[in-house]
């Protein structure tokens, strides 16, 4: 597996592969899980070649503590991959991405002001600045995201759309634990006793799923899921909603392309979660 720092070093060595094989890039901000590895899984049965990107990326960091305190594991992480047999990683610092303040601000209409977008304001901005970066310099025949990050997967693909970056995205699907907890690199910031109450999200979903399957009003879903995760000390509920999958605009109403989301705080760690109504 080769390991890469600078741009220019990356790029000679995808030049030396030639134009014609397939790229698989697997965009990451490290701390990785099964979940990233099942990613680099799916590129290298879908490409010739698979890149692993790692990199904290502060332009998407609304709160400084946050980025302080994101978990930075590049040895293991290597590591990790090089067992999965990828074939190169691509892990920059930040003066190798921006050379001075970047003052490129994306405006996704709707799309970047609710959910995550709501809380976080520019957070989808720092996202799409510097995947168009990744693609602008590996030019990836495919690349691959989590399920669990839908609403920036839906951005990504606004942004490919307009730009007309010529490339294929994928959503896979969330790798759960045992107990239903999503796989996020976050998680390693959860002492036991917050990882035990993080599952509420997770059980909150899937009693709302069940629940509106059967018929019951959404009010009383909202309802159902703010008390349970209020009924847990420490957990703040920021939201849980209703939206269409296509363009994730809120929905009254449920249908086979309704996704449930939900976000909040376990202590200081904010955590997301979205299941798909009509996923079995």
């Amino acid at each position: 597996m080769e390991f890469f720092k600078e741009i220019q070093s990356l790029k000679a060595f995808l030049s030396q592969k030639g134009n014609s094989i397939s790229i698989g890039l697997v965009p990451t901000m490290g701390a990785l899980h099964a979940g990233h590895l099942s990613l680099i899984e799916a590129s290298k049965r879908e490409n010739q070649l698979t890149v692993c990107s790692i990199f904290v990326n502060p332009a998407q960091f609304n709160n400084p503590k946050d980025l302080e305190k994101y978990p930075r594991t590049l040895n293991r992480d290597v590591e990790m991959l090089k067992n999965s047999g990828c074939d190169a990683v691509f892990a920059p610092d930040a003066k190798e991405m921006y050379e001075s303040e970047p003052t490129i601000k994306f405006d996704f209409g709707e799309l970047d002001k609710i959910l995550e977008g709501k809380f976080r304001p520019g957070h989808f901005s720092g996202v799409a600045l510097v995947v168009a970066k990744f693609f602008h310099i590996i030019k990836p025949t495919i690349a691959y995201f989590g399920q669990k990050d839908f609403q920036q997967f839906k951005i990504i693909e606004r942004l490919v759309t307009e730009l007309k970056f010529d490339l294929q995205l994928k959503s896979m699907p969330i790798l759960r634990e045992a107990d239903g907890l999503a796989m996020s690199s976050r998680n390693m910031r959860l002492n036991e006793t917050e990882r035990k109450k993080a599952t509420v999200f997770y059980q909150s979903l899937s009693e709302a799923k069940k629940l509106l399957n059967s018929g019951k009003k959404i009010s009383q879903v909202r309802d159902i899921v703010k008390q349970k995760c209020e009924s847990v000390d420490g957990i703040k509920l920021d939201y849980f909603e209703l939206a269409n999958v296509e363009n994730l605009k809120p929905t009254e109403s449920v249908t086979d392309k309704t996704i449930l989301l939900i976000a909040g705080f376990v202590g200081e760690i904010r955590l997301i979660d979205n299941l798909l109504l009509n996923e079995n």
